[in-house]
């Protein structure tokens, strides 16, 4: 399961706003909801948070085995 919850603390440790995300960096509160549903989200929508918030990917995501993940 890929879950979101350092996007969480590394957005509060910036200077970026869920606000600023949504009004200033056109990030869609859609994907603010898939962040917070920890919901898939594309690549370049990983890009483009990287980016607005100058950190790495691992800032932003964490993968975490489940039970629940689809079988290969």
């Amino acid at each position: 399961m890929i879950d979101y919850s350092p996007f969480w603390e590394t957005l509060h440790q910036s200077a970026e706003t869920k606000y600023t995300l949504i009004n200033k960096h056109h990030i869609s509160s859609s994907t603010i909801d898939k962040l917070r549903k920890n919901k898939p989200l594309n690549t370049t929508t990983l890009n483009d948070l990287c980016r607005i918030l100058k950190c790495r990917i691992q800032d932003v995501l964490q993968y975490i085995p489940s039970d629940t993940d689809q079988i290969l």
